[in-house]
């Protein structure tokens, strides 16, 4: 959800409509936010008739969005690695190979929440997260019911393209 989405945007935000994955389409009727101004609640209504694919009235819905039941998911820490440097060649001899580091090579989501399935895996065992990369049960810190995915492998190269 974006309450204040740019140009090209395609999931949920206000006066839009999204499907769900493997589910109905959803259109946005309300935000409700706390006393803070963090969003609390997003309400939408469904479309009945629009299971498996397809509306009644044959409108085109371009988003679809991933979900996570919020009843029935796990808590988890997730640590998205990506590349730790912001160019090809870091040591390329005119500056200090640190100037070249890249500040988000690790980024910590530790409120995410996972598919129950996920519950027990052993360490070092394996998952692709759909449309986030491949992931891996950390070894050391996923233990006694704590869950912790270490992001091994992208799905989409962020890097810059080469001119």
């Amino acid at each position: 959800f974006e309450e204040n989405p740019p140009e090209g945007y395609h999931r949920l935000r206000p006066g839009g409509e999204v499907r769900l994955r493997f589910g109905y389409a959803v259109q946005f009727k309300e935000l409700v936010k706390n006393a803070d101004g963090t969003v609390k609640e997003i309400r939408v209504t469904y479309d009945p008739q629009s299971a498996h694919g397809k509306t009644a009235d044959g409108r085109k819905i371009k988003g679809i969005i991933h979900w996570v039941s919020a009843t029935e998911s796990l808590p988890a820490e997730v640590r998205l690695y990506d590349r730790l440097f912001k160019v090809e060649n870091p040591d390329d001899g005119e500056s200090d190979y640190r100037v070249h580091l890249n500040p988000d090579s690790l980024v910590v989501c530790a409120q995410a929440r996972v598919e129950a399935s996920c519950a027990g895996v052993a360490p070092e065992t394996r998952f692709q997260f759909e449309r986030l990369g491949y992931f891996v049960a950390d070894r050391l810190d996923s233990v006694g019911g704590r869950l912790v995915f270490n992001r091994t492998v992208t799905l989409r190269d962020s890097a810059p393209k080469k001119a």
